[in-house]
């Protein structure tokens, strides 16, 4: 039985009457750019993810820069991003002249390592942008007291992490700035580029958008050089009808990761990753091997609340991963490697010397990490199958040796 990755079509058709009715309202309306459509859906989110300001923009990447450039974060500047994640946290950093200072992850939740963070901090440090990686917030409470001490800005990476709850509250309005995507793959998926702006601050919220367009107070009259960082409003307006049901998405993918844990983890040679090991605050011996675990499978900690963007398994061993992708392609079952270079072994931030800085855990993670079908509309006939799957395939290697 095939199964995709990700099944848009399934989600979307399902609420193709009244999303079609949303692009006759604005089609009807002729208000194309900003207006009551982005207005009520910004309004909406700022009351779920309990925060005072948040503005629709552009893309999840445009967030980020965004937030970079309200803080004035520039030439000289550094700020601290894990290498275990997407491009733009990143990108966005440099595209300004700042300077990304890479940090490792820890091995358990994938998340910022706080104490490599702390070593690797200098004077020209001005921010620190910790990811919300996989649907699971990093640990803030450590990041926010350290940050508060030393004077840096926080920026949430909330890209995959709509919904997502760290001790009780919404991740992306804990430090300066949250940012958030929908790009047509994350828990609630637009129809194209879009991302959400959020803060508590109103200062920077005034301060971002005025930047959201072009720097122009009033219009044609531009205070500061901004940019076109506008959400439209049919995007607004669509996002909208699949609000309502971001929370069932959520829990559909809750129970899919569930299932995966309970069963996959009977399976010999298979463990489930120990909270107990987590390299937030330690680094973990060797980057959290597994000892000797055949797959490792994720966890989401007690005082978290996962959306589960992704059920990431670790694959130990060489060469070990990319067998089993190839296993389960040959039987139908979609999977996708996020990420297979960290960001600090990019060419694009290559260091002048030539030798990128040792972050052991990024690198094994990039070695070892393999995604597999968590999205809500999977059947349980369809996640028997990647559970087959992943069994036959460790049914026929052996084990590894400690």
């Amino acid at each position: 039985m095939p199964v995709p990755l990700l099944d848009l079509k399934g989600q979307n058709l399902a609420l193709e009457g009244e999303l079609r009715a949303a692009f006759d309202r604005v089609l009807r309306s002729g208000q194309f750019i900003m207006g009551p459509e982005l207005e009520a859906f910004e309004a909406d989110l700022a009351a779920r993810l309990e925060v005072r300001h948040a503005l629709g923009v552009s893309s999840g990447t445009d967030a980020i820069l965004l937030a970079l450039m309200a803080l004035g974060i520039g030439p000289g500047d550094e700020v601290l991003v894990p290498s275990f994640t997407f491009f733009a946290t990143a990108g966005c950093v440099a595209r300004l002249g700042a300077t990304p200072v890479f940090v490792d992850v820890c091995p358990v939740c994938f998340n910022l390592d706080v104490a490599d963070a702390v070593r690797r901090r200098t004077a020209r440090c001005k921010a620190v942008i910790p990811v919300h990686l996989f649907g699971q917030s990093a640990d803030m409470d450590p990041i926010l007291a350290w940050a508060r001490r030393e004077g840096l800005r926080v920026i949430e990476d909330a890209a995959q992490a709509l919904g997502a709850r760290y001790r009780g509250r919404p991740v992306g309005g804990l430090g300066d700035f949250g940012t958030f995507s929908f790009f047509p793959s994350k828990n609630l998926g637009g129809f194209g580029d879009a991302g959400l702006l959020v803060t508590q601050d109103d200062a920077l919220a005034d301060r971002a958008r005025l930047l959201r367009v072009h720097g122009g107070r009033p219009k044609y009259h531009h205070q500061v050089v901004g940019a076109n960082f506008r959400m439209d409003p049919l995007q607004a307006a669509l996002l909208a009808v699949k609000l309502p049901h971001a929370g069932s998405y959520n829990a559909a993918r809750s129970a899919h990761a569930g299932e995966y844990t309970r069963r996959l983890a009977a399976l010999p040679g298979v463990r489930v990753a120990e909270p107990a090991r987590c390299g937030c605050q330690e680094p973990v011996a060797g980057g959290g091997t597994g000892d000797g675990a055949r797959l490792i499978l994720p966890v989401a900690y007690p005082h978290n609340d996962s959306i589960w963007n992704q059920y990431t398994l670790r694959v130990p061993g060489p060469g070990r991963r990319e067998a089993l992708r190839d296993h389960l392609a040959g039987r139908g079952i979609g999977t996708e490697i996020y990420y297979p270079i960290p960001l600090h072994a990019q060419a694009c931030f290559r260091p002048a010397t030539g030798v990128p800085p040792e972050l052991p855990v990024s690198e094994r993670l990039a070695g070892e990490v393999l995604s597999v079908p968590v999205y809500p509309e999977l059947t349980a006939e369809q996640r028997d199958e990647v559970v087959a799957g992943v069994a036959t395939f460790l049914e026929g290697e052996p084990a590894i040796s400690r």
